[in-house]
């Protein structure tokens, strides 16, 4: 067998699936969960040992003569992170996440810095946003400089697992562009903004390698402790995003993938740099060559997720539930901004029902707003790419939500755009694999594009394609009116 390791390590857990190669299947699949730390003043942090231990503990679940087989892997991890180590490889503090909003004042001290936002869009790409890299490491230097004076190495989580395995510091264009330490342009390491914050800054970031490139070879510890064979080639890898554009085939100009999960993301791939002076879209690179500008909501089925808890459904259940509500939950409109949030800038942002009458106050008409909301907030991001000269001919819908039949009508709707569902259900874990074989190809001295392995490994039929209905599209466009006239008038309220 000719099998390829895709590791994804995500908010909520580590997946690791083993694919054939040679016959285009999955072999084996293993998931673990992972802890989140999460306080009222937007901290979200989890621990490096507890990746260590998830990895070692997915791995242990596939079957040994699966794993004895691997000869590639490729990692795919959540973005933004900062993963603080010492000259030793050894964590200093807690991983800081990508929904960590507690660097809202680090921002605007380091906007401050720059000379403002269009500086930094002139520089970077990117604004500089909470969740994102730089202001994380501009936190730690403000709140533990003990801590920071003894800071050597600065990894993202995917970069991390990528360490594990090689023993090797590196890192590559997708993800790096989303630490806003990192000039898209150039795709190389911006030793100015790196300044602003420290001159240390710039000697702790990584090695930067080509898409395509190798991290290194699985290290005979590595091989030791999860099983697996010493010398497999290790994978650039990437963010989960430019994990999951491989995983669904955008990979060239025209389709948008959308990402329900956690947190939302809308992305497509371009040949040149797409730089929004809004700053809504974020202007980062692929992982596969190219671009790849993408907006993120940091609260995509996380509403859906509260108001399920709260009225003790289980999925199936609360599907069933919004069903019943019609087209824009009879006036009910959500905020669900229960983690701040990025798109919009809105790092203070709280959730609210809003709109409510004694009429349509129903939990149908609540669990089928939540759902909306989600859509209305990727929305945002399609208008950028309009805007943007970016014209998309469908949508591929991947994560968590997109396995629902009531949301896939209204992302087609609210998007007025073809959804399409691979019919594969882990995209970032497939893109790390089939990124993988890229990198295989290329140690063996042939040419293989990453378009023709997408072609002939990324499997559309047999997913469900959802076709916007006109009358459904008028309805949404109305009812997305709405949500947008609540959040223009209570965002002052999160400034």
């Amino acid at each position: 067998m000719k099998i390829l390791c895709g590791i994804d390590l995500g908010t909520q857990s580590c997946k690791i699936v083993l694919y054939d190669y040679g016959k285009k299947t999955i072999l084996s699949r293993s998931q673990v969960p992972v802890e989140l730390i999460a306080q009222n003043d937007g901290t979200r942090e989890q621990k490096t040992e507890w990746y260590d231990a998830a990895l070692e503990a997915a791995f242990r679940g596939i079957p040994a003569e699966l794993k004895g087989g691997i000869v590639a892997i490729g990692v795919s991890g959540h973005q933004h992170s900062l993963v603080p180590l010492d000259e030793a490889g050894k964590a200093l503090y807690n991983v800081k996440m990508w929904c960590d909003t507690s660097t809202a004042a680090e921002c605007d001290e380091l906007t401050a810095a720059a000379g403002g936002e269009d500086k930094l869009i002139a520089e970077t790409g990117l604004p500089m946003r909470p969740g994102y890299t730089a202001p994380k490491v501009q936190w730690l230097k403000n709140r533990k400089p003990e801590i920071f004076a003894k800071l050597r190495h600065i990894l993202l989580s995917h970069d991390y697992i990528n360490f594990l395995l090689t023993g090797e510091y590196t890192a590559e264009y997708g993800d790096a562009s989303g630490t806003a330490l990192f000039d898209i342009r150039k795709r190389e390491w911006s030793a100015k903004i790196c300044g602003l914050i420290d001159p240390s800054v710039l000697g702790c970031l990584p090695r930067l390698i080509k898409p395509g490139e190798s991290a290194g070879r699985v290290s005979a510890p590595a091989a030791k402790k999860y099983g697996i064979p010493q010398g497999a080639l290790v994978a650039c890898g990437g963010g989960d995003n430019m994990m999951g554009a491989i995983g669904t085939g955008t990979v060239r100009d025209g389709s948008l993938t959308m990402s329900l999960g956690t947190s939302g993301t809308l992305f497509g791939f371009s040949n040149s740099p797409v730089v929004d002076p809004t700053g809504n879209l974020a202007a980062f690179c692929s992982s596969s060559g190219g671009w790849l500008p993408l907006l993120c909501t940091m609260n995509c089925t996380v509403a859906s997720e509260e108001f399920r808890s709260l009225f003790g459904l289980d999925v199936k259940a609360f599907d069933a539930e919004a069903a019943k509500a019609p087209i824009g939950a009879d006036g009910l409109v959500v905020l669900p901004f229960f983690n701040g949030e990025r798109t919009p800038n809105l790092p203070n942002g709280r959730a609210g029902i809003n709109g409510a009458t004694a009429a349509n106050f129903k939990r149908e008409n609540i669990a089928r707003a939540s759902l909306e909301s989600a859509i209305f907030g990727m929305r945002i991001g399609l208008e950028g790419f309009n805007t943007l000269g970016y014209k998309a001919r469908e949508i591929r819908l991947i994560g968590g939500g997109a396995k629902s039949p009531l949301w896939q009508f209204i992302a087609a709707n609210v998007m007025n755009l073809p959804v399409r569902v691979p019919a594969g259900d882990e995209a970032a874990a497939l893109g790390g694999a089939i990124q993988a074989l890229w990198c295989l190809e290329q140690d063996a001295g042939r040419n293989t594009s990453i378009e023709s392995l997408v072609d002939e490994h990324v499997i559309l039929e047999g997913g469900a394609t959802v076709n916007p209905e006109p009358a459904a599209v008028a309805a949404y466009d109305k009812s997305y009116g709405e949500y947008s006239r609540y959040l223009g008038a209570l965002s002052p309220l999160f400034k």
